[in-house]
C-alpha cells in the first residue's frame, strides 16, 4: 500500500456507499445492475485502473483491482461483475493486436462497452476443450454458431469475447480461438433469459444464443486461429486471483460483522463472546483468515511483477474460497436463527458464497492443476 493508493481507497468506498450499496435491493429484484452505473464508474476512473493511460486506462497495475475487489466485498456487493469486466480488459490487453487494443480499451474503460466473456456452454462447465460453438470463416467474417449459459453480465454486455471452434475438424484444445464480438444491434445475436440463481441475485448472468452471427475477420483476439486455448491458459491465473481476492475480503468481512454481534447479543445470562465456544471458534476462524491474506498478498505482489504462475494461482483460488465458505458458514452458526434472516448480512453472504468453489474452475480443477505441477517437479 502507499498514500496513493489510501487515497484511491477512499474514493472506491465513497462510490461504493453513495452508488452501489442504497441500490442493492433494487438490484437484486431487477437481476441487473443499472447500466448508468457503468459509465459513472468509467467517469470516476474505477474502470481499467491497471491500463495504461495510452489505451484510456488510469496507468495503475492490480493493486488498484484489489481494492476496488475487496471494498465491493466489505459492503457485500457481489451486484456489480466490475471483476468479469477487467477479466475481458486483461484479455485484450495481453492478447490483441495493437489495433485491437485501440478500438476497444478506451471504451471499456469509459463503460461505454461492458465486457464479457462467453466460456461455458451446455454440458460443458470447466471442460473448455468440449466447446461446441464454431465460427467458420467465410470471406472477411467469421459465422458464428452456438449458446453459451452462465454468462457474468451478459445483459449489459457490449464487448464479448466468445470461446469457439475455428477448426472443428481438429480435436480437444486445437482449433480454438477467441472472437470479440461487437453485441450493440448485431444481428443473429440473441440474449436469453436472466438466470435465476441461489444467490449473487442482482449480477446479470445470462444466457446467449448465436444463429449466423456475422463477426469481421478482424475481430479474431490476436489475429491468429487457433491460439485460444493457449490464450485462456494464460489469462485464467488472473481470472482466479480476482476471486481469491474477493473471497479473502468476504472472510474478513464475516468475521468482522460476527465479532460486532457477539459482543451484543446475550444468550442465558451473558454474552455471546464469553462463552468459550464463541471465542474458540472466532480465533480459529480469524488464524486461518489471517494466513490465506498474507498468501493472497504475495499473490497480488507477484501479478504486479508479472510473476504469478498457474498453480499459485489455482492455490489463492482454491484456499481463499474454501475458507470463504467455512468462514462464513461458521459465522452464520453463531448468529443462531438470526442468522438464517436474510435482513442480516450474514444470511446473504451465506448464499453468494456457494458460487465461489464453482465458477473460474472449480475447486476440484483446481485440485488437478496444483497436483499436475507437483507431479512435473
Amino acid at each position: 500500500m502507499s498514500s496513493e493508493l489510501e487515497v484511491f481507497r477512499d474514493n472506491v468506498r465513497r462510490f461504493v456507499a453513495e452508488d452501489i450499496s442504497p441500490h442493492e435491493k433494487r438490484w437484486a429484484q431487477q437481476q441487473s445492475v443499472d447500466r448508468e452505473l457503468w459509465t459513472k464508474a468509467g467517469a470516476l476512473g474505477l474502470l481499467c485502473p491497471a491500463v495504461p493511460e495510452a489505451y484510456g486506462g488510469a496507468g495503475g497495475d492490480f493493486r488498484h483491482d484489489a481494492i476496488i475487489l475487496e471494498e465491493q466485498s466489505y459492503a457485500g456487493n457481489t451486484a456489480w461483475a466490475k471483476g468479469v469486466h477487467e477479466i475481458v480488459v486483461h484479455y485484450v490487453l495481453a492478447c490483441g493486436t495493437e489495433d485491437q487494443k485501440k478500438r476497444w480499451l478506451p471504451k471499456l474503460a469509459s463503460g461505454d462497452m461492458v465486457g464479457a466473456i462467453a466460456m461455458t456452454e451446455p454440458g460443458t462447465g470447466s471442460d473448455l476443450q468440449s466447446i461446441r460453438s464454431t465460427a467458420r470463416l467465410d470471406g472477411d467474417n467469421y459465422i458464428v454458431n452456438g449458446s453459451k449459459t452462465f454468462i457474468s453480465n451478459g445483459l449489459h454486455c457490449g464487448l464479448l469475447i466468445i470461446v469457439c471452434k475455428t477448426d472443428a475438424s481438429l480435436p480437444g484444445s486445437r482449433g480454438i480461438s477467441l472472437l470479440v464480438a461487437e453485441t450493440d444491434g448485431l444481428p443473429g445475436f440473441r440474449r436469453g433469459r436472466l438466470l435465476e440463481k441461489i444467490g449473487q441475485k442482482g449480477q446479470d448472468t445470462a444466457e446467449l444464443f448465436f444463429e449466423d452471427v456475422c463477426i469481421p475477420a478482424e475481430n479474431l483476439l490476436g489475429g491468429r486461429e487457433g491460439r485460444g486455448f493457449m490464450q485462456l491458459m494464460q489469462q485464467l491465473p488472473h481470472e482466479r486471483l480476482i476471486l481469491a481476492m474477493g473471497a479473502q475480503a468476504a472472510a474478513e468481512q464475516a468475521i468482522a460483522i460476527t465479532l460486532d454481534y457477539v459482543k451484543e447479543r446475550k444468550a442465558f445470562g451473558q454474552k455471546l463472546i464469553e462463552f468459550q465456544n464463541t471465542r474458540f471458534t472466532l480465533a480459529e476462524l480469524h488464524t486461518h483468515t489471517s494466513l490465506a491474506r498474507s498468501f493472497v498478498d504475495r499473490c497480488v505482489e507477484q501479478a504486479v511483477k508479472g510473476e504469478l504462475d498457474t498453480s499459485t494461482a489455482s492455490m489463492a483460488k482454491l484456499a481463499c474460497t474454501d475458507n470463504q465458505c467455512r468462514v462464513v458458514d461458521a459465522c452464520l452458526q453463531l448468529f443462531g436463527g438470526y442468522g438464517y434472516m436474510l435482513e442480516y448480512p450474514i444470511a446473504q453472504m451465506y448464499a453468494d458464497a456457494r458460487v465461489q468453489k464453482i465458477y473460474g474452475g472449480s475447486n476440484e480443477i483446481m485440485k488437478e492443476i496444483i497436483a499436475r505441477s507437483l507431479a512435473s517437479e
